[in-house]
């Protein structure tokens, strides 16, 4: 068997399992596997090839996560809008208890509100700007 046909064979099985598991790293890594096969139909050595091999693959996947660094964060699903319709609804709170929270009817139930830290509490409409668990986060309007 031709050595370009055992990279492609290698790529191919990158690629299979990448689809399986759902990562991307694999897939950079099938580039570099092609690279070697495309440097064995040009009639490289096998150690020319192994070396564009793990250059590609290796330089591919640096690059890809270089990039992912330099991207910003996603909002937690606490804080996610898209994720939770409501961040960013109005809550009425009549009074706060001594131990920071209040407690106040928002869609039909009662829910437990804190203030966000570093902020002090204060009556009036507040802003949802995060749920964690059954409590609401707000911000005074």
């Amino acid at each position: 068997m031709a050595n370009s046909t055992i990279w492609w064979l290698i790529a191919g099985a990158a690629i299979v399992v990448e689809l399986l598991s759902g990562t991307v790293y694999l897939l950079l890594l099938a580039a570099g596997f092609a690279a070697a096969a495309i440097a064995a139909h040009l009639g490289f050595g096998t150690i020319t090839q192994l070396i564009v091999a793990a250059v590609i693959g290796v330089g591919a996947v640096l690059v890809w996560y270089s990039i992912q660094r330099k991207r910003p964060r996603a909002a937690g699903a606490g804080t996610n809008r898209d994720v939770n319709l409501d961040i960013g609804e109005s809550v009425q709170v009549d009074a706060w208890n001594p131990d920071g929270t209040a407690t106040v009817r928002y869609r039909g139930a009662q829910w437990t509100v804190v203030q966000r830290a570093g902020h002090a509490p204060s009556t009036g409409e507040h802003r949802v700007v995060e749920v964690v668990g059954s409590r609401l986060v707000v911000d005074k309007i």
